[in-house]
């Protein structure tokens, strides 16, 4: 698996190129991510990078999660995600951010994607008198999403290192604040260019020869 950051959404704006055309982009608070453990064939059976993202304070943590973050020397984070086979040498104690992704890669974005909180929550739905049941037809609030999506092939527009953001072009599932992965494509991996970019370079390629 390529690089890959946790992130935060931030939100959906437009930004306008040198030529004046709008582009719309999904703001994504990219970091910075903290390297906590560095998997190897060797020690685990297979090669991963685990990452850290938004610290927290040590007493909101999960003992065994922060007795696991403590065995690397690592901070309390809110969110650790694995990635397999990370492209990028680093080391537990690391810091990655957005400038592990360039202007015009694509990248893969997922999230859960759906209702959060409790905002569709009825009230008391019993009698408090006899007979104490529900009334028939009570409507009632349904299960809406919290399932995972991923978005493909959507491209970096800009990296804005100094705050830590990519504007990825197009939408990422999920609402503002909602964590998400940013995962370099797999269809579309660095270096990738259009079938007709490739193909000129091919013929490029042969002219040269010739």
């Amino acid at each position: 698996m390529p690089v890959g950051l946790l992130g935060k959404k931030l939100g959906q704006t437009r930004v306008y190129d040198a030529k004046g055309i709008i582009t719309p982009v999904t703001v994504v608070l990219a970091g910075p991510n903290r390297v906590l453990q560095c998997k190897t064939q060797q020690s685990d059976g297979y090669n991963a990078v685990q990452l850290g993202f938004h610290d927290q304070k040590e007493h909101r943590v999960a003992k065994p999660l922060l007795g696991h973050i403590k065995k690397f020397n690592g901070a309390a984070v809110k969110r650790i995600s694995e990635f397999r086979d990370f492209s990028k040498e680093v080391k537990p104690g690391d810091v990655v951010g957005a400038t592990l992704f360039a202007p015009g890669d694509y990248v893969d974005g997922d999230s859960t994607h759906g209702a959060k909180g409790w905002h569709r929550r009825s009230g008391a739905i019993g009698q408090r008198l006899f007979p104490g049941t529900v009334m028939r037809g009570m409507k009632m609030p349904g299960h809406l999403g919290q399932v995972r999506r991923t978005t493909q092939n959507l491209q970096v527009i800009q990296v804005r290192e100094a705050e830590n953001v990519l504007l990825i072009k197009g939408a990422i599932p999920g609402s503002n604040g909602d964590y998400v992965v940013i995962r370099e494509s797999k269809k579309r991996p660095k270096g990738w260019k259009p079938h007709a970019e490739r193909a000129e370079n091919v013929k490029k390629a042969d002219a040269k020869k010739k």
